[in-house]
């Protein structure tokens, strides 16, 4: 019986290991759907940025760091009296927290907000070197990024591994707060 286990758990491994080795081609346009899964390991127009790439610029504080984490809204239906408690976001410190402007499709207002939240960070340079992240195998920073790109931006970074791979390096985070924004932009299309 254990032999059996050990070949199959040999399986399983290989499995493992061939899918980890394929890789997400870049799709035509942006992801609509299923935002936590493998991403591509290219963006066209933008760097793909190492932890150890994303850390040199933090420290040397030559580029601006943009999260696109989406923010958990208070549930509209809670029973009165009920305590409302927001989950917390950690960010890589000095970001900027630009939530709900990595779906697939957005509504015209959350598309404004990034645009002005792009070049409030930028400070109207389109050449600003701007890193967007989210969390690991999230699809919400490959579309913003790509959107930075076609909004003409010429030095969008892209982190990949995001907040996940920050914190897996034990590097700092500290709690985030999203950029104000218009109530009409709160809710994006996805």
């Amino acid at each position: 019986m254990a032999k059996g286990v050990g070949v199959v758990v040999a399986v399983l491994v290989a499995a493992a290991a061939a899918h980890a080795g394929e890789s997400v081609p870049e799709p035509p346009e942006y992801r609509t759907e299923n935002y936590r899964a493998p991403v591509p390991a290219t963006l066209v127009g933008a760097r793909v940025l190492t932890t150890q790439e994303a850390e040199a610029i933090w420290r040397a504080r030559t580029g601006v760091f943009i999260d696109v984490l989406p923010h958990a809204p208070k549930p509209a239906n809670l029973p009165s009296g009920t305590i409302w408690r927001e989950p917390p976001r950690r960010d890589i410190p000095g970001s900027i927290w630009l939530p709900d402007t990595g779906y697939g499709r957005l509504a015209p207002a959350t598309e404004d907000y990034l645009r002005q939240g792009l070049a409030q960070a930028s400070e109207g340079d389109l050449a600003r070197l701007l890193v967007i992240y989210c969390q690991a195998d999230c699809w919400m920073s490959w579309n913003a990024a790509r959107r930075a790109v076609a909004l003409g931006y010429t030095n969008i970074g892209w982190y990949p591994e995001g907040t996940d791979g920050w914190a897996k390096a034990d590097l700092p985070l500290e709690e985030a707060h999203p950029q104000p924004r218009p109530e009409a932009a709160s809710q994006p299309s996805r």
